[in-house]
């Protein structure tokens, strides 16, 4: 009896812990104070999670954005409460493990296009917040997305654990007491939600962040995050805080710069929502920082925001048809002035109040990648100031807004010269144009990845061969 009696009791504990189980993979989401929703709705703003995770036209969050990498297409996910397609089933903690440790719920590592390297250094008490608004004040939407796929290796998910290891700094941000709470609040912002390093740090040969270039400018796709360092030439150290807030604020400032691709979405989507405070702390922060020059800057030699002048070739295109000059040295003057001299003035002057910028004394007419995408990709930006449009004339399917590679090429050289650095900085080929209009540079890691698994299977190879052949032998003593 009292060995029945010892089974039975072990047969109810077994049972009371697999029901404990299963209650707690379906006890519901719990409920959160609305205090807290909203809480981690305006920090899902400050970290622009709407940019990436919502398709133009798309509904919000739910993923299929196709961003260009140096190593392929990454299609963002569905990050809303479904339970089927999105997040709905992730617990807390499996929510803070991808936000902050590129882990799923599933366990597939994610790439570091999803900048958990920067919200790694926000709080439990922020991260759960998020958790709230996302599982509470987002609408699900049942729709998959695509997967994204990658070529050989960098397909391996698994791999991203061997780079967590070498580069992944889970460390929190180091509390300066001789810093005010402002400038704190600044760094918090900057290097954590805002993750202003991911795209602005240059980065090494295996995609990591260059830390001794902190924030000195690097290639994003076909766009270019300039240096914003407080270099008073190559970055923006001749900027004051205002303008650095108001540049935050409304994605530009007359005569400097005007935010456009993914800066432009971070401007409409994250930093226009921002408390005015936390954008005049991420300015104090951002002034601070050590100068820095980043591979852009070497050539520049003064700095971007003062080259060229107002100017034009009229006189030299008066009279030639298009067809004369396809090929002739002023085709760039020809294509300006029949697409964008009506916007932005015969002069390249831009209008008075600033809506069509001054094309001189513009970092966009300075650095060839963000002139490029520029022309091809156009300028979207909304915000409290309005919508600022700009068509883009790399439209495959409007043919009224289509120019060719040797038509891009020759205005973009057009425009440097008359209104960037000077005529020794127009040598744009058509094969640099064709690069932006096909998402930017792609990086050699690739190559490198792929030669490497060659290398590892051809030394595999070599050991097998060589063990059978001291087994063979042995066999035949």
């Amino acid at each position: 009896m009292k060995a029945l009696f010892n089974t039975l009791r072990v047969a109810v504990v077994i049972a009371s812990a697999l029901w404990s189980v299963a209650a707690l993979a379906q006890a519901p989401v719990p409920q959160f104070d609305a205090a807290t929703i909203a809480r981690g709705k305006y920090l899902a703003a400050a970290s622009d999670c709407m940019a990436c995770h919502t398709a133009h036209h798309g509904q919000p969050m739910a993923g299929g954005l196709v961003m260009s990498s140096p190593v392929g297409d990454i299609v963002s996910t569905n990050i809303t409460p479904s339970k089927q397609y999105g997040i709905g089933k992730y617990t807390a903690q499996q929510f803070s493990d991808a936000v902050r440790k590129g882990v799923r719920a599933d366990g597939r590592m994610l790439y570091p296009a999803m900048p958990y390297t920067a919200y790694v250094k926000m709080t439990d008490a922020d991260v759960n917040a998020m958790y709230a608004y996302f599982m509470q004040g987002v609408p699900a939407v049942d729709k998959a997305t695509t997967e994204t796929s990658l070529p050989f290796p960098m397909n391996v998910r698994q791999s991203m654990k061997v780079w967590n290891a070498l580069f992944l700094d889970d460390q929190p941000l180091k509390v300066n007491p001789e810093r005010s709470a402002q400038w704190l609040r600044g760094q918090y912002l900057a290097e954590g939600a805002a993750h202003c390093t991911t795209c602005h740090t240059p980065r090494g040969m295996l995609m990591q962040e260059d830390k001794s270039r902190h924030l000195a400018g690097a290639q994003v796709g076909p766009w270019y995050a300039p240096n914003i360092t407080s270099h008073p030439v190559a970055g923006i150290g001749a900027w004051t805080e205002d303008e650095v807030v108001q540049y935050l604020q409304t994605g530009r400032v007359a005569g400097k710069a005007q935010a456009a691709g993914s800066m432009a979405e971070a401007i409409s989507l994250s930093f226009s929502h921002l408390e005015p405070a936390d954008l005049r702390a991420i300015a104090v922060y951002i002034k601070s920082l050590p100068a820095a020059v980043g591979d852009a800057d070497q050539a520049i030699g003064a700095s971007r925001f003062e080259q060229g002048k107002a100017g034009n070739a009229l006189d030299k295109i008066r009279g030639v048809s298009y067809g004369e000059n396809i090929k002739g040295a002023n085709l760039g003057a020809q294509i300006f002035s029949a697409n964008c001299a009506s916007c932005h003035g015969f002069n390249g002057q831009g209008t008075k109040d600033g809506y069509y910028p001054s094309l001189f004394h513009n970092s966009a007419t300075v650095n060839t990648s963000n002139l490029l995408a520029t022309i091809l990709l156009g300028v979207d930006r909304k915000t409290l100031e309005g919508h600022v449009f700009m068509p883009p004339f790399g439209d495959q399917v409007n043919a009224v807004n289509h120019l060719s590679d040797t038509e891009v090429a020759a205005l973009a050289n057009y425009m440097l010269a008359q209104f960037g650095p000077g005529q020794a900085a127009a040598t744009i080929t058509t094969k640099a144009v064709a690069e932006i209009r096909q998402g930017g540079p792609q990086s050699h890691l690739l190559m490198m990845a792929r030669a490497g698994a060659v290398l590892g299977v051809l030394a595999l190879a070599l050991v097998i061969v060589f063990v059978l052949r001291r087994r063979k032998r042995a066999a035949s003593v």
